[in-house]
């Protein structure tokens, strides 16, 4: 899938998206009448599913109405990613998703069965969670050059999981960087994955902070670097991957759609909720428990722009990285 036009071709496509007619229009004051679902693509205990619970709780109360949280993981975010883009667009299914379905899927598959700027509504960003590179303590590594200098002695002997597209783009990303071999080994969940991690049935995985921060902290991993360009307090001591590997520039993204000709009224609706939630103490407290770092767009058209130029960025990481479109 191409779009050769680049980000502002795209970021005007995503809001001539957002205001095409809607199936049945509706008085914004009329909106919500009814409780709304919140697709997920991942499973539960991931770090999207702990956000949408955090948030969708809250808008739910400033909404009064029930936001529930329906997990629809599988194939690397895709099957979620259809079930959202084939809702009505009446603003009663919304989709909290990530970069996987967004940014990186376009870029990873030539045949994906939704198109990430015709058949969605962007409405708001929430935020950044940021991720973590561990090894099993059978490892001799206590530092990301250390553990590359292993893998170079060794190559294809390490295995790393890949429940999602960040921890993918993550390890090819250091890969191509560093110039070493391992073996990718796809997961359908981050919890799954932690475990076999902990367990030694792989050696690496870029974890994600929101399922993997208990295991992160533990002695039955060991934490090398975060991605993040700036350390973080969650992670005392635990350096950016960027500081050894030269030119790693990732970021994890979390944001809200609704189906393609969502009303306007309705959009900016959920927009000035969710702006409101995500402005919320309480709200980032506990958002930062989990390390995701509240970062909301101002506006649905802000939103846009950045997806596509991250659509633009991810296709570049992965055509950097050297990996081959499934």
């Amino acid at each position: 899938m191409q779009y050769p036009f680049g980000a502002r071709w795209l970021a005007a496509a995503l809001v001539a998206a957002a205001t095409l007619p809607a199936i049945a229009q509706q008085p914004a004051g009329a909106y919500p009448s009814a409780p709304i679902t919140l697709v997920v693509p991942f499973a539960a205990g991931s770090g999207t599913d702990s956000v949408a619970r955090t948030v969708g709780q809250k808008l739910a109360e400033r909404l009064k109405q029930p936001v529930l949280v329906d997990n629809k993981p599988g194939a690397n975010a895709q099957v979620a990613a259809q079930i959202a883009a084939k809702a009505k667009p009446d603003g009663y299914t919304l989709f909290m998703t990530t970069n996987t379905s967004h940014s990186a899927n376009p870029a990873l598959y030539t045949a994906l069965k939704y198109d990430p700027i015709k058949d969605f509504t962007p409405v708001a960003r929430v935020g950044e969670l940021p991720f973590a590179l561990a090894v099993h303590p059978s490892v001799p590594a206590k530092t990301l050059g250390e553990l590359i200098a292993h893998a170079r002695a060794n190559p294809g002997k390490l295995s790393y999981a890949t429940p999602n597209s960040t921890s993918l783009v993550a390890m090819e990303s250091i890969k191509h960087i560093a110039g070493i071999d391992l073996l990718s080994v796809p997961y359908k969940s981050s919890p799954q994955a932690m475990t076999d991690l902990v367990g030694g049935q792989v050696q690496v995985y870029v974890a994600d902070l929101g399922s993997g921060m208990s295991m992160l902290k533990s002695d039955k991993v060991r934490t090398l670097g975060i991605t993040t360009a700036q350390p973080s307090p969650l992670l005392p001591g635990v350096p950016p991957i960027g500081q050894t590997a030269k030119g790693f520039d990732l970021t994890s993204w979390n944001g809200i759609f609704g189906p393609a000709g969502m009303p306007p009224a309705v959009v900016n609706r959920l927009n000035t909720e969710l702006q409101a939630v995500l402005a919320d103490k309480d709200t980032q407290d506990k958002l930062a428990l989990i390390g995701f770092q509240v970062w909301p767009s101002k506006t649905p058209e802000e939103f846009a722009t950045y997806v596509a130029d991250q659509l633009n960025h991810w296709r570049t990481l992965i055509r950097q990285a050297g990996i081959k479109p499934e």
